[in-house]
């Protein structure tokens, strides 16, 4: 019961980190229309990629540890 809490839990989370990321990012940039190709990240869009990378990873183990039956 708590995995499945936990698993909601970093759901939500790794939604908001991936719409925020998103949320700078018009359309054209979504096909390649950026004209900025070589861009350095500002800290909080670094926190946002390894906040999202951890969440993915979380969730990943999480829902690996559901399969198997307790």
């Amino acid at each position: 019961m708590v995995f499945f809490i936990l698993q909601i839990i970093i759901a939500a989370l790794l939604i908001t980190a991936i719409l925020l990321q998103m949320q700078g990012s018009g359309l054209s940039t979504a096909f390649g229309g950026s004209g900025e190709v070589f861009r350095s990240k500002r800290s909080v869009e670094k926190l946002l990629m390894y906040a999202t990378i951890v969440l993915a990873f979380l969730f990943a183990v999480v829902s690996v540890v559901l399969l198997f039956p307790h």
